[in-house]
């Protein structure tokens, strides 16, 4: 698909592009059933961005030896090690360059959907459960799996479906003195004039433009967002941690700071209209000489993502 193009439609947009890629979306059904038509069937929404271009062709990420990519190579050696980097949230830094390597954030949304564009006020909390250089790590996250527990038996999660496809763009927004950050996305597939139970009742507009606000790691979590156990959070480098100067929260500003499993944010819907409201149009590239199924999106995804 690729990362599409944006059109400036005002003579001085207050906007700067920070990012430029990809963005997917997935859910997981609830145990027992095998899609969904409304917002309770849901047990998880995904969000996966592959990031393809920006203000810098080289972004920062966690090393990968931490969190799940790095737990995935510590299984090849001891158990304990294993161990201790899946409960570990992202630290440490590498280099990637955007333009040639794959780079994907896995995205959890805590509320099961995307905010709702008519409550404009209502922030909903989010975090990056895996940062990832491999697609094949991604591809096993959403997949279904069965274990036992000692509590309820055997137990068993239906693999994730895919929903939507289309392009993203991170950008700094300057309407005053104050500077925030907006994750603005348009939709590519399934066409819009296609009914889509999920993509309704979870929110998923054709396209949207939310505010973001990164969480600051050392502040303790309220009563509406309680938050990551301290050991799962994102362990930001000095200069990362910088950005936040004592604040709960920070703009997605660079947005490196997505790169560390543990990453809290928040997003606040902001409209429903990108243009009408920063004066920028998305539009995607279209891929007519691919014949797609649907409901191998998926497939679609790991053929994308050149090794």
């Amino acid at each position: 698909m690729g990362q599409g193009q944006e059109v400036k439609t005002r003579t001085e947009p207050q906007v700067e592009i920070q990012e430029r890629g990809e963005i997917f979306f997935f859910y997981r059904p609830k145990v027992y059933k095998e899609e969904a038509h409304s917002a309770d069937d849901v047990q998880r929404l995904y969000i996966v961005l592959r990031p393809e271009s920006g203000e810098r062709t080289v972004e920062e990420k966690q090393g990968s030896d931490s969190g799940k990519e790095g737990a995935k190579k510590g299984s090849k050696g001891s158990e304990s090690g294993s161990k201790k980097s899946r409960i570990e949230g992202g630290h440490g830094s590498q280099e990637v360059n955007i333009e040639k390597q794959p780079l994907l954030r896995f995205i959890v949304t805590g509320r099961k959907s995307l905010p709702d564009p008519s409550k404009k006020s209502r922030p909903y909390w989010g975090f990056v459960e895996m940062v990832t250089t491999n697609i094949e790590d991604v591809k096993t996250a959403l997949k279904g799996e069965e274990y036992d527990t000692r509590t309820k038996g055997h137990h068993r999660t239906s693999p994730a479906r895919a929903l939507e496809e289309g392009i993203y763009r991170i950008l700094r927004h300057k309407p005053g003195k104050k500077t925030h950050t907006h994750l603005i996305y348009k939709l590519e597939l399934p066409p819009q004039d296609e009914k889509n139970e999920p993509q309704e009742s979870l929110n998923i507009e054709p396209e949207g433009s939310f505010l973001i606000q990164i969480k600051n790691p050392d502040q303790y979590g309220t009563s509406q967002f309680r938050g990551l156990q301290n050991k799962r959070k994102a362990v930001f480098p000095a200069h990362l941690h910088g950005q936040f100067r004592q604040l709960r929260y920070c703009p997605a500003d660079p947005p490196d700071l997505l790169n560390y499993e543990g990453c809290e944010f928040l997003l606040i819907s902001a409209s429903d209209d990108i243009e009408e409201e920063l004066g920028l149009e998305l539009k995607t590239e279209k891929v007519m000489h691919l014949v797609l199924i649907w409901s191998g999106l998926l497939e679609r995804l790991l053929l994308l993502v050149p090794f």
